[in-house]
């Protein structure tokens, strides 16, 4: 009898349909596991950027500013990205007559997290679309709230616009707030290209054989999930904070589909022009080297 080493392997994901999604057959055993045996992390992305800055789980889901900080302990897998195309993160507001082109000037914006592309992505709004006028004019004040803590500061005063991530983007008219902005349209207008939010990494001192191996596991894994639909989207309905079964399909469609099984060239492109315009704008401290596994 041939005997198989077992190869324990710590994961992060977000508690959100699309993650869950991905992580499906893996979190079931649906596949041929190639020996490795993997535990589950589940927190907020801005949870797992901090994990993953202290290098404490061998692969997870991070956020792509976060991976300016990462590259030099952590590889990218080319499967696993949430990709925006012509959407992403949005600004909402209790009052529509705020408009897309407001004065933040003394402004609340609740933000889910310092290291979220999400907040990356709007600091390049911010200089871009007021690059006429001064840095102190446009700045607002950032208030960092839990991912689902946001439409509760908006409501009820605390912030008066919400930075919007996961299914969010879908739901906020339920809350009974105004999109005044999204981020992803405006990327798309002004770089023709798509917006990668987040991406699965793994650590490089894996070695490159357990790199490689759990690269393609994780591949298979989103295949499975994408050709098993069904079965994958009723687990992942456990993560939806109460979304339908129609909105908790449209969402995971949003964000896992061909670009998650590979990154492809444009989706490369985009991070590449995300993070090169990042430390253009002195946003991130250096220029970041992607390596793709």
């Amino acid at each position: 009898m041939t005997n198989f080493k077992t190869i324990p392997i710590r994961i992060g994901h977000s508690p959100d349909p699309d993650d869950a999604f991905m992580f499906y057959a893996l979190a079931h055993e649906k596949i041929d596991m190639r020996g490795f045996k993997v535990g589950h992390v589940i927190e907020d992305i801005e949870s797992l950027n901090q994990r993953a800055l202290k290098g404490e789980l061998d692969v997870t889901a991070v956020s792509c500013h976060a991976y300016a900080y990462l590259a030099d302990r952590y590889a990218v897998m080319r499967s696993g990205a949430s990709v925006g195309d012509n959407y992403g993160p949005i600004l909402v507001a209790r009052d529509s007559s705020l408009g897309t082109r407001p004065s933040f000037s003394g402004k609340k914006i609740a933000v889910p997290g310092k290291l979220t592309t999400a907040f990356l992505i709007f600091q390049l709004f911010l200089d871009d679309v007021f690059k006429k006028t001064s840095r102190e004019s446009r700045v607002p004040n950032f208030v960092f709230v839990p991912f689902d803590k946001i439409f509760d500061a908006v409501k009820n005063g605390d912030a008066d616009y919400g930075l919007i991530i996961h299914e969010g983007q879908i739901t906020y008219q339920k809350h009974g707030l105004e999109k005044t902005v999204d981020l992803g349209e405006w990327w798309h207008k002004r770089t023709k290209l798509p917006l990668p939010l987040g991406i699965d990494v793994i650590r490089k001192d894996l070695g490159q054989e357990t790199i490689r191996s759990f690269a393609a596991l994780f591949k298979e894994s989103i295949e499975y999930a994408l050709n098993h639909r069904k079965d994958a989207l009723e687990y992942a309905s456990r993560f939806g904070r109460g979304i339908s079964e129609d909105l908790n399909d449209r969402f995971v469609g949003m964000y896992v589909n061909d670009r998650t099984v590979d990154l492809g060239k444009d989706g490369e492109a985009g991070f590449r022009r995300l993070l090169d315009e990042a430390y253009r704008a002195g946003i991130i401290p250096e220029k970041v080297k992607l390596e793709f596994i």
